[in-house]
């Protein structure tokens, strides 16, 4: 079942969806602790690329998004994720381990 809440309406609504994913993006290469250009020599794309992507001056394509992720070897799906999923999750998980303990 597909959950309305998914879905953008507006231009905002789009460009906020976007600069989640590429902050998103940067934030697994510096969890990972690659560099730009060892980002780019994996993923094939310039070092300008990365750079612009990250810091908002360019929008990803499809393409580079996923060839991004293969070169950091994350699924793309964890770029789409809402903020709120990851919350609840972390609420279920706290909970859970908490009731373990009582």
């Amino acid at each position: 079942m597909v959950n309305n809440d998914d879905y953008v309406d507006s231009k905002e609504e789009i460009s906020a969806r976007i600069k989640l994913i590429t902050q998103r993006l940067r934030e697994e290469r510096e969890k990972q602790r690659i560099s730009q250009i060892d980002l780019s020599f994996k993923a094939g794309l310039s070092q300008n690329l990365v750079n612009y992507i990250e810091t908002g001056k360019r929008t990803p394509n499809l393409y580079t998004i996923l060839s991004i992720c293969k070169a950091l070897e994350i699924n793309p799906a964890v770029l789409f994720e809402s903020h709120d999923t990851e919350r609840q999750k972390a609420r279920e998980t706290i909970i859970r381990l908490v009731s373990q303990y009582l």
